[in-house]
C-alpha cells in the first residue's frame, strides 16, 4: 500500500516532542517498516530537511503567500509529493516563477492543514524536528536490523543516505559490504579534534605526523587516466573553477588515485593571501583570468592504483603519497614525538602566515566523515566556525544592509544549534553587501528588524573569550566577537559544537 504523506507528516510532529534520541530513532525505524524501495530515499531526504530536489525554484517570500485551502482528508502520497516537486524544480523559461507557484498551490490544495505546513517548512529550509543524519543513520540501521557501525561506513563511502538506506533495507549487510570508495565519486573527510597546545598533542598522540596547518580550502581530487575531478569538504565538485589545480594533478605520477589536501593563492613571498580571495575560486566562475593562481597542497591519499588505503596506517599512506606528489604540492611535516619539535613546527607555521599544526598519530586510518581523536589540530588563536541563526537590520551608513549576526554553536546530541551572541565587527562593505544577498535567500520569517535564516551558512569568528551568561539558553557568550571570514566550503554539520565552546570556556 502506497505510503500517504500524512505518515511522514506524523513521523515528524513525534520526532520534534520528544527531546530523546533512543525515542526518535525508534520512531523512524518504525516509519520504514513495510516501505517501498521507491519511497525509501523520498522519505529519508524529507525528515532530514530537504527534499531530494533541493531548491525548487520558489523562494521564502513566494512560498508564504501561497493560502490555498486544505484538504478535508489526507490522500497524497509521498511518492506523488515527490513527483509534483520534480515538476516544479524542472520548470523553467519565460514565465516559469508563476507556473511553478500555480503547481505549488495545486500541489498545497491536495494536502491537509498539518501536511501543508510541513511541507511549507520543509520547502524554507525549517524542518527542525531533530531528524538529523546521524538520528537518520541509526534509524535505518534498526529498522533493517544491521550494525550502526557498518552503516555509518556505507554511508562515508556514499553520501546520498537515501540510496544506502535502500540497499541496507533491501540487501543488509552483504549489500553494505559491497559499498567502497570509488574513484571520481567524493568521499566525506576526515576532521580533527582540538588541542590546546602541541605539548598535549604530542603528550595525547605520541609518535606522530606534525604539520603545518594551511590556511586554505580543504580539497579532495580524485584522478582516473586524464580525468580529473576537485570537490570541497562539502562534497560539491568545483573542478571547473580550479584548471589551474587540474592542469598541476595531471603532471603527478601514477593514473589512478585519491588525493586530500588544501588549496590556495600565494604571495610572491609564498604567504598566503586573505582566505577570502583564494575563497572567491569556489564561488563564481567570472573574472578567473583576473584571479591569483590556486596551489594545491597534499596531505594524504585515500585510493592509489586502484587500492583502498582508507584502513592503511597514516605511515604507509604518506609514504605513497611521496611517490605520487611532488615535494613542492606536500604538505610541510615531520615526524616525531618531541614537544619542542612540535611547538618548533608550530611557530614556523604561523611565521608563514598559516593558521598552525595538526598532529596525527602514525598508525590512524582515514575515518572518512569522523572527527577523529588520532588527529588533533592546535591553533594558538581563538576562533570558532559557527553557523548564522538571524540577521538584523543595519542603522546608519548601515541601512539597508542585513548587518548584526546572531551566531549559535551545534549541539551535538540534537542537531539544534545554541546561540552565543552577536556581532557586526569585522565585516567590510562588500562583504555586508555578500551577506545581505545571501541571507535573504535563506530567509524563513522575519520579527521586526531580525530576518531569521536556515542554519546553514558557516562564518569563522575570531573572539577574545568567553563569559557566563544568563542571556542565552547555553549560559555562555563571545567576547568581542568579530568576522574572519565566511566558510562556504564548510556544510553547517560541521560547525563547532556546543562541546568545544565548553572546553574553551572551561579551560
Amino acid at each position: 500500500m502506497p505510503l500517504l504523506f500524512n505518515r511522514v507528516v506524523e513521523a515528524s510532529s513525534r520526532v520534534a516532542a520528544t527531546p530523546k534520541r533512543t525515542e526518535k530513532v525508534a520512531v523512524l525505524a518504525g516509519l520504514f517498516v513495510g516501505m517501498s524501495e521507491g519511497e525509501v530515499p523520498i522519505v529519508v531526504a524529507m525528515l532530514s530537511g530537504e527534499p531530494r530536489q533541493g531548491k525548487i525554484g520558489i523562494g521564502y517570500r513566494v512560498i508564504s503567500t501561497i493560502s490555498t485551502p486544505p484538504a478535508p482528508a489526507a490522500t497524497v502520497t509521498v511518492v506523488e509529493v515527490d513527483a509534483a516537486l520534480t515538476g516544479i524544480a524542472g520548470t523553467s523559461g519565460p514565465g516559469s516563477q508563476a507556473a511553478r507557484r500555480d503547481l505549488l498551490s495545486e500541489l498545497f490544495g491536495r494536502c491537509t492543514g498539518d501536511e501543508q505546513d510541513f511541507l511549507r517548512r520543509l520547502l524554507i529550509g525549517d524542518v527542525r524536528q531533530g531528524a538529523l543524519e546521524g538520528i537518520m543513520t541509526d534509524a535505518v540501521a534498526k529498522a533493517a536490523g544491521l550494525p550502526v557501525a557498518d552503516l555509518r561506513r556505507a554511508v562515508m563511502m556514499q553520501p546520498d543516505l537515501g540510496q544506502v538506506a535502500v540497499v541496507a533495507l533491501t540487501r543488509g549487510v552483504e549489500g553494505l559490504s559491497e559499498i567502497k570508495l570509488e574513484v571520481l565519486r567524493p568521499v566525506q573527510p576526515m576532521l580533527a579534534k582540538t588541542a590546546a597546545s602541541a605539548a598535549e598533542a604530542i603528550e595525547t598522540e605520541g609518535l606522530s605526523s606534525v604539520e603545518w596547518k594551511l590556511d586554505g580550502v580543504r580539497i579532495q581530487v580524485h584522478r582516473s587516466a586524464r580525468e580529473v575531478r576537485i570537490f570541497t569538504r562539502n562534497l560539491n565538485d568545483v573542478t571547473d573553477r580550479l584548471s589551474d589545480v587540474v592542469d598541476v594533478v595531471r603532471g603527478f605520477a601514477g593514473e589512478r588515485f585519491v588525493l586530500d589536501g588544501e588549496a590556495m593563492s600565494l604571495t610572491a613571498d609564498n604567504k598566503p593571501r586573505p582566505f577570502t580571495e583564494t575563497m572567491s575560486r569556489f564561488g563564481t566562475e567570472d573574472r578567473l583570468e583576473e584571479s591569483a593562481p590556486v596551489i594545491p597542497f597534499f596531505f594524504d591519499v585515500l585510493h592509489e592504483g586502484g587500492v583502498d588505503l582508507t584502513e592503511r596506517p597514516l605511515s604507509e599512506r604518506q609514504a605513497v603519497l611521496d611517490s605520487v606528489v611532488p615535494p613542492q604540492y606536500r604538505v610541510p611535516r615531520l615526524q616525531t614525538d618531541d614537544p619542542g619539535e612540535a611547538q618548533s613546527m608550530l611557530d614556523e607555521s604561523r611565521s608563514r602566515g598559516h593558521e598552525g599544526i595538526m598532529v596525527k598519530r602514525l598508525d590512524s586510518p582515514y575515518e572518512a566523515g569522523r572527527r577523529g581523536a588520532t588527529w588533533l589540530k592546535v591553533k594558538p588563536a581563538h576562533t570558532l566556525d559557527l553557523v548564522v541563526l538571524a540577521v538584523e537590520w543595519g542603522s546608519g551608513r548601515r541601512s539597508g544592509w542585513l548587518s548584526n549576526i546572531h551566531l549559535g554553536a551545534r549541539d551535538a546530541s540534537t542537531g539544534e544549534f545554541v546561540m552565543l551572541g552577536k556581532t557586526f565587527k569585522g565585516m567590510t562593505d562588500d562583504m555586508l553587501a555578500w551577506q545581505t544577498e545571501r541571507f535573504l535567500e535563506l530567509e524563513t520569517h522575519r520579527e521586526g528588524h531580525v530576518v531569521y535564516v536556515r542554519p546553514e551558512q558557516v562564518v569563522e569568528i575570531a573572539f577574545d573569550g568567553l563569559q557566563a551568561s544568563s542571556r542565552y539558553p547555553g549560559g555562555m557568550a563571545l567576547r568581542f566577537a568579530r568576522v574572519k571570514g565566511y566558510r562556504p566550503d564548510k556544510p553547517a554539520r560541521e560547525a563547532d559544537t556546543t562541546d568545544t565552546v565548553r572546553a574553551i570556556f572551561g579551560s
